[in-house]
C-alpha cells in the first residue's frame, strides 16, 4: 500500500479518458460545428508514429492542429491514427494518449494540459510499484487567452 493518493496520476488517467471518448465521438460522427483541436506532443514517445523529416523537424514536441482536413482518424485504447495534411502532403501519424501534453479545443474554450516533473537521481523510490516511475505528478487546465479572438 502506498504512502499517499497519487492525485496526479489519477487526474492524468481521467483527462486521458475525456480525450479518448472525445476522438471516439469525432470518429464516430466527424467535428461538430466550430470544434477544432490544437494537439501537441511528445515525439520522443515510443509508441508515438510519423514520418521521419516531421520527426527530425520537431524532435521534441508536436502541435497538430484537427479541423477542416483530416482522414482516417481511427482510436483505440492507447491512441488515435489520423492523415493530416503538411504544406499539401498527406502524412499519416499515430499519437498515444501518453504523449499528449496539451489539448485545447478553443472553439469552447477548453484545454486541458499534462505536466511531468523530471525527478533527480537522488531522489527516493516509490514505494508503490503500480506506479509507473514516468508518470506525470501535476495536472492543470490551460489558459486559452492566447487563442480568443
Amino acid at each position: 500500500m502506498s504512502k499517499s493518493i497519487d492525485y496526479g496520476n489519477l487526474m492524468h488517467r481521467a483527462m486521458r479518458g475525456l480525450i479518448l471518448e472525445v476522438m471516439r465521438g469525432v470518429e464516430r460522427t466527424g467535428l461538430p460545428g466550430e470544434h477544432h483541436f490544437f494537439i501537441t506532443f511528445d515525439t520522443r514517445h515510443p509508441d508515438a508514429e510519423l514520418a521521419d523529416w516531421l520527426r527530425e523537424r520537431y524532435p521534441e514536441e508536436m502541435t497538430v492542429v484537427m479541423q477542416h482536413w483530416y482522414e482516417g482518424l481511427t482510436v483505440d485504447d492507447e491512441g488515435f491514427a489520423i492523415t493530416l495534411n503538411f504544406g499539401d502532403s498527406p502524412e499519416p501519424l499515430y499519437i498515444p494518449f501518453d504523449a499528449i501534453r496539451t489539448f485545447v479545443d478553443p472553439s469552447v474554450e477548453f484545454g486541458l494540459r499534462f505536466e511531468t516533473q523530471d525527478s533527480d537521481e537522488d531522489d527516493e523510490e516509490e514505494d508503490d510499484e503500480d506506479v509507473e516511475e514516468s508518470a506525470p505528478q501535476e495536472a492543470e487546465v490551460v489558459s486559452l487567452d492566447k487563442w480568443r479572438k
